[in-house]
């Protein structure tokens, strides 16, 4: 009665869970996107950690590799590096089945997703823990050092958890890119969140409806990774004087 007298009870209808609404369509496009989000979110952090202490410690030609790496990435429009690496990708891996006598290789739309954003997560999960990590006083590596560790224990006891709170906002920005980024992927037909509100927006021709409750769900998402990164932060900073004690 109430949504009738608003004027909304078309558009309630048109999002139920049950048929013939579409609402079950957007969350099951949403828990694409999220799978998607976290597995390149994931496999960007660990091409950004290799990737930031390559560029530290690593040898000139590694130096020059990762350079060249993180600036095309970083200067192509995501879009366009999103088509090169799909189909070129999935190209390159059936060439290569073929050579070695196999058929031709069917990859998951998720498999590839992953794999196509991680890549474009790894280069800015580079800078972003590259200068976290020279963000870390360097007496507290040398200590490490003077005490014997070895560098991956020195990485893992030292540098880690003292970058974290240097690291955690770039990659709560990260995320969120990542998130957002899966709505890219409808240009290659993956059924994430967008691709899902268009099919449902173009059979219903309520678009309104359908992009708002879209935008809903997007800002529902950020608020969400918002709480848990600010929950992540205050761990990552304990013991460190808050800003307003070091300021005063």
């Amino acid at each position: 009665m109430v949504l009738e007298w608003l004027g909304l009870a078309e558009s309630a209808a048109l999002l139920s869970l049950s048929a013939p609404g579409w609402g079950m369509n957007l969350l099951r496009g949403l828990a694409n996107s999220l799978q998607i989000a976290f597995g390149a979110f994931g496999m960007g952090l660990m091409i950004g950690l290799f990737g930031a202490y390559g560029k530290l410690y690593g040898g000139p030609i590694l130096r020059d590799l990762l350079a060249i790496y993180t600036t095309v990435i970083r200067a192509v429009p995501e879009l366009v590096l999103i088509l090169i690496l799909y189909y070129v990708g999935t190209d390159l891996i059936n060439k290569v089945a073929q050579m070695l006598g196999y058929g031709r290789v069917e990859i998951s739309g998720v498999v590839a997703g992953i794999w196509v954003l991680g890549i474009v997560q790894g280069a800015y999960a580079t800078e972003v823990l590259r200068g976290a990590i020279q963000a870390v006083p360097p007496g507290q590596i040398e200590a490490a050092r003077a005490y014997g560790m070895p560098a991956f224990l020195t990485m893992r006891r030292v540098t880690i958890p003292a970058m974290m709170s240097f690291a955690t906002p770039g990659l709560a920005n990260l995320w969120l890119i990542a998130t957002k980024d899966t709505a890219l992927l409808a240009v290659v037909g993956f059924n994430e969140l967008t691709l899902e509100t268009k099919q449902a927006a173009s059979s219903t021709r309520a678009y309104f409806t359908f992009f708002l409750a879209a935008g809903g769900l997007y800002l529902m998402v950020t608020l969400c990774s918002g709480a848990v990164f600010a929950r992540i932060e205050k761990w990552a900073r304990r013991g460190q004087p808050s800003l307003r004690e070091g300021g005063s």
